[in-house]
């Protein structure tokens, strides 16, 4: 069977290295975002992590070439019209993410899969943008950051979605060297609700007093043998981000997912993480080799 066409919508962290997995599957992957400046620095960012993975041993050096020359970049969403499989990792708006498949439900054709990287918004309000015949054709697909690394899918159907679908999504996945488990589609999904109890525990015992951020992130790497600690994890990924998904998920499910007020203090003082050079520490700011990632 050729390998289908894969269409990546968002170039940022998560939409860049979806592309990249599929890349290294041996898909004809297609990028888009919304200017040739966003997509070059994905190019550019990919080309760092193949780097640094064959110098770990996770790549061989001959992939580094065919993957990247397997994906190409655009800004026209015309160019999305002979994809078999078109995947949406936009940032987490309802508006903006339902708006460009409303889009998308005119231009690919009927066979396309649709799936969309959301890590909160629940998969059948997505759907009802969409012509009725294309329902069954949609579903979640929650990968975690950094994509290249981590296993997981989170595979969500909606209330439309045809089983086929499902198993098709799987498949991609598995042939990706991903490990999808099938989710029922409520808010936060299943990893995001156990994450985010986790992370609001956390902060809660830095506004207590009982921890440092630095020794929760140690004790949660060499006491639960995580691979990093939930501070350091929101750097990462941006304390922003942390904060809309519990907001999401209080309105949802009460006062258990309520965002401390730490956080929101740390949003609103511009501490988003590493993309700014200071969240709950400090870390190098973008293009510096030096600081010293602590706070």
């Amino acid at each position: 069977m050729a390998a289908e066409k894969i269409g990546v919508l968002g170039a940022g962290l998560m939409g860049a290295e979806i592309a990249l997995v599929y890349a290294l599957a041996g898909h004809e992957v297609l990028l888009g975002d919304t200017s040739e400046a966003i997509l070059a620095a994905a190019s550019q960012r990919l080309d760092g992590i193949l780097v640094k993975g064959i110098g770990r041993g996770f790549y061989r050096a001959e992939e580094r070439p065919a993957a990247l020359s397997r994906i190409v970049g655009t800004t026209e969403l015309a160019d999305f019209a002979d994809r078999d499989l078109v995947i949406e990792a936009v940032f987490e708006d309802e508006a903006v993410k339902t708006e460009l498949w409303r889009q998308l439900d005119g231009i690919c054709a009927p066979h396309c899969l649709f799936a969309t990287n959301t890590s909160s918004i629940a998969i059948s309000t997505l759907a009802s943008c969409l012509a009725p015949a294309r329902r069954r054709r949609f579903l979640g697909t929650h990968y975690f950051s950094p994509v290249s690394r981590m296993k997981l899918v989170e595979i969500i159907p909606g209330f439309d979605t045809a089983e086929d679908t499902v198993e098709s999504a799987i498949r991609l996945c598995r042939a990706a060297g991903k490990t999808p488990i099938r989710v029922k589609d409520v808010v936060g999904f299943a990893v995001n609700r156990v994450l985010h109890a986790f992370i609001i525990e956390a902060i809660r015992l830095v506004e207590e007093g009982v921890a440092s951020p630095e020794d929760i992130d140690t004790a949660c790497r060499l006491g639960l043998g995580h691979p990093m600690g939930p501070f350091e994890l929101m750097d990462a990924t941006t304390t922003s981000l942390s904060l809309q998904v519990q907001e999401i998920l209080h309105e949802a499910y009460g006062e258990r997912f309520r965002p401390p007020a730490l956080l929101k203090q740390k949003v609103r003082a511009g501490h988003l993480g590493r993309k700014v050079g200071k969240g709950w520490r400090d870390w190098p700011a973008p293009g510096d080799k030096g600081g010293t990632g602590k706070g």
